[in-house]
């Protein structure tokens, strides 16, 4: 749960048990209010103690008789409530207006959030030492400045090399946090481990689970040498929460599972630190530039967690890793060449587990199929697909037939989400 502002008026947010809390809390704060999101069965006391300047209530007709019990008890508090359904999440200038009735000040900032979260840390950790899991994407690497900054030599991250990470990723990891950041980093090296794991293995959720269980282990192996360390920080963002049905008011299914939400063993000599987990990506990245990362680092596509193995249809090889690697690479390139890395949320190539009938001079191919994945989105729990120009098209899907040995078809996705996932496992 979000700690409360100290400088900023607060607004709460009552989860009655709907997935759209966090998202009605994340258009609050678009308006520069400070929200909080709680479960409903937060007692009035805890409330007054809180001194929240309204009440927002989310809910919809499953959750009813929970809404109708527990309105009367706030309209004894006679503070400004408003009820939100979760068909209708209030357009923001509604909400403003609300705001505005409120009594809300309007300058609260993500630099406030960053302050407060480096106030609380420092409160949470006292002069023990701190585990970070670094992968090099934008959340744990959000994570690892604002422990920086709170606890400074009292932080070591750990990034687990699984080889299932993109081309270049590793060699530009090491030198961004241990030469430029000046962060204590210790790697370890695990790429048999895990393609080991996954020999012989084609289901998505098991190759999940299995990655899971392999990075626990190697993490918790590495973490084994700091004798001293007491707290492990995580990255976990909300739309890994929420699809992982990893929050307890969401009656949510688990799309997907992440291997940092709800993989963690029952034994954990850790204390959980996970500052983002109410945070969207976008505001995981104005809360990168507020701490100085750079913006190449801040603006990476995302990266999931299983890496490439879930951009491997079936079974997962070094040779197929070596293709997708290669492939991802040259679309990578081409979009940053047209100006268009920014305005995609997130672009990668999966290769598919079919072959197709093609045409090499005067010879026949039977070759692999790779499809090329572009998405817009805001939060990552909604995505639509991007119309790229037909010349870049046409220049992706040349170089990586021409470039990439045992590829000789490329399609285009051009799935929403819903219905589809951003990944395709």
């Amino acid at each position: 749960m979000t700690p409360q502002s100290h400088n900023h008026n607060t607004i709460l947010v009552l989860n009655f048990g709907t997935p759209f809390a966090q998202q009605i809390a994340k258009r609050i704060r678009e308006c520069n209010a400070f929200s909080r999101v709680v479960p409903y069965t937060i007692s009035t006391e805890e409330i007054k103690v809180i001194a929240p300047l309204g009440i927002v209530c989310v809910c919809d007709d499953r959750c009813f008789d929970k809404y109708a019990t527990t309105v009367p008890l706030l309209n004894e508090m006679s503070i400004p409530m408003l009820t939100v359904s979760g068909s209708d999440l209030a357009a923001t200038d509604f909400l403003r207006r609300y705001l505005k009735k409120c009594g809300c000040s309007f300058d609260w900032t993500m630099r406030d959030f960053a302050d407060m979260m480096i106030r609380k840390i420092r409160e949470q950790v006292g002069n023990e030492q701190v585990i970070c899991g670094l992968s090099g994407g934008v959340d744990s690497s959000v994570v690892a400045a604002l422990l920086s900054a709170a606890i400074g030599p009292q932080l070591t991250c750990i990034f687990v090399n699984s080889g299932l990470m993109r081309k270049g990723e590793m060699e530009s990891v090491e030198p961004e946090f241990s030469q430029h950041f000046k962060i204590d980093l210790h790697i370890a090296r695990e790429e048999k481990r895990f393609l080991g794991a996954l020999a012989g293995v084609t289901d998505p959720q098991e190759k999940r689970k299995r990655i899971g269980h392999e990075f626990i282990n190697a993490f918790s192996e590495a973490a084994s040498q700091f004798k001293n360390a007491r707290f492990l920080a995580q990255g976990t963002i909300y739309p890994d929460v929420i699809e992982s049905g990893g929050d307890a008011e969401t009656p949510a299914a688990t799309i997907k599972l992440h291997h940092n939400v709800g993989g963690l063993p029952d034994d954990l000599e850790f204390d959980l630190i996970e500052p983002l987990r109410d945070l969207f990506k976008d505001e995981v990245r104005q809360l990168g530039l507020e701490l100085g990362l750079p913006e190449s680092l801040v603006w990476r596509h995302p990266f999931p967690g299983p890496g490439l193995a879930v951009r491997c249809l079936g079974e997962v090889t070094v040779e197929k890793l070596n293709v997708i690697r290669e492939a991802d690479a040259i679309l990578i390139e081409e979009i940053r060449n047209a100006g268009l890395y920014r305005s995609i949320s997130q672009a990668f190539v999966v290769l598919l587990p079919v072959q197709s009938v093609g045409v090499s001079g005067d010879s026949r191919t039977y070759e692999n199929a790779v499809a090329i994945r572009c998405i817009k989105t805001s939060d990552f729990m909604t995505a639509d697909w991007c119309s790229l120009p037909d010349e870049v098209l046409r220049r992706i899907s040349s170089r990586i037939i021409n470039e990439v040995s045992g590829i000789n078809r490329v399609v285009y996705d051009i799935s929403a989400k819903p219905p589809a996932t951003i990944e395709w496992e």
